[in-house]
């Protein structure tokens, strides 16, 4: 039972990022058919992400008190309601409270991270959340299967078709999942209190704001800027955005892997200076070609920091993992919430996106003084261990 619990999370992680992206991969398709004012069009798309976020510290504390199996199951379940109330949807005020709700699919993020490592020894962590990582390859499945789906039977029918997938997934957690996961009862408010004034906390929470959420915030972002954009098809834009997600989540279980065997501040300070050079170029606003050259680079980028970031955690936060996880995840998921509306709001304001993406390059540069200032107090005080 324990030897399934790393494939059965990652699917499990797969399945709900598969649900949480369903209304950002089909909305050139529900436009037809639902009026969305043009200043609603980022906030649709953006709202599973508010939920998805918030609610990664309870679930991260619920998966120590409770275990994996309990928390996925109670989330599989409530989905059901969200997915079928979109399958429904007639005005852009069902979208909205029917996406908030889609938010459990990717507060999930968080109970794998904290379950996981409690099978494994600590020199294998960074590879085994890097694994569980690649759950974040749901977001591409859907963004390359729902318009396909769209297209042959009409949306409203795909949206249906993930009420399938949440019921097989209640029942392999029924079946498969731990019930003896050992458990931590450490109250949630004693755990951050011990956690909540140590400023690796809030600088991994940084780290992870920017590369998760720049890879949750092209994975929404994406589909609907392409077609508008590029003059692409839905589907089009769907494949492609669907490659960005497969690299990134490829990519992912190489950075753990990576983490678990090179120095993880020198690992970041790459990852941003390759996420700054990544933006610049898609502040160019060049051709699709170049354009999507930009996004690949971000795309790895963003792969191995995801890696690299979860292998840190469990390293410096063994007692608190829960929260710790869920706080820094939480920071993941707002870091994809933002940056569409911000870019939403550059667009309207100049006509293009590129001022928007010039912002974000900065951020990350500010990122990569951050992990470099870091690496090298972690340095100084590794040598003064050494010479004591």
């Amino acid at each position: 039972m324990k030897k399934a619990q790393l494939p059965l999370q990652t699917l499990d992680l797969i399945a709900g990022f598969m649900v949480w992206v369903i209304l950002s991969s089909l909305l050139p398709f529900i436009s037809h058919d639902i009026y969305i004012p043009d200043d609603m069009l980022a906030l649709v798309t953006a709202v599973p992400v508010i939920l998805g976020s918030v609610l990664r510290i309870p679930f991260g504390y619920y998966a120590n008190l409770l275990g994996a199996r309990a928390v996925f199951l109670a989330s599989f379940i409530a989905l059901l309601f969200p997915v079928f109330f979109l399958s429904e949807a007639t005005t852009y005020i069902d979208l909205l409270i029917g996406g908030v709700f889609l938010g459990f699919g990717g507060a999930i993020f968080s109970v794998g991270v904290t379950s996981l490592p409690k099978y494994y020894p600590k020199e294998r962590h960074g590879f085994v959340n890097g694994v569980y990582g690649f759950g974040n390859m749901g977001t591409a499945v859907t963004t390359y299967l729902a318009p396909v789906l769209a297209v042959q039977f009409g949306w409203q029918i795909a949206v249906k078709f993930y009420l399938g997938l949440l019921l097989a997934m209640i029942a392999l957690n029924f079946f498969l999942g731990d019930r003896s996961e050992p458990k931590v009862k450490t109250p949630i408010v004693q755990q951050i209190k011990q956690v909540w004034k140590d400023e690796k906390l809030w600088f991994f929470s940084l780290f992870y704001f920017v590369t998760f959420g720049a890879f949750v915030a092209l994975t929404v972002f994406l589909p609907n800027f392409l077609v508008s954009t590029y003059g692409i098809d839905g589907v089009t834009a769907g494949v492609l955005t669907s490659a960005f997600i497969v690299v990134a989540a490829c990519v992912r279980v190489l950075g753990g892997w990576l983490s678990d065997r090179l120095n993880c501040w020198r690992l970041l300070a790459g990852v941003f200076a390759g996420m700054a050079a990544g933006a610049l170029v898609l502040a160019a606003m060049p051709g699709l070609e170049l354009f999507m050259a930009g996004v690949y680079i971000i795309s790895i980028a963003c792969g191995i920091g995801n890696g690299v970031v979860f292998k840190l955690v469990p390293t410096y936060f063994i007692g608190q993992a829960g929260p710790v996880n869920g706080i820094v995840s939480m920071m993941g998921g707002l870091g994809g919430f933002f940056p569409p509306l911000v870019l939403a709001a550059f667009l309207r304001a100049t006509g293009s996106c590129s001022l928007g993406f010039v912002a974000f390059a900065g951020s990350v540069l500010v990122c990569l003084a951050a992990a470099a200032w870091l690496g090298r107090s972690e340095s100084r005080k590794h040598r003064g261990a050494s010479a004591e």
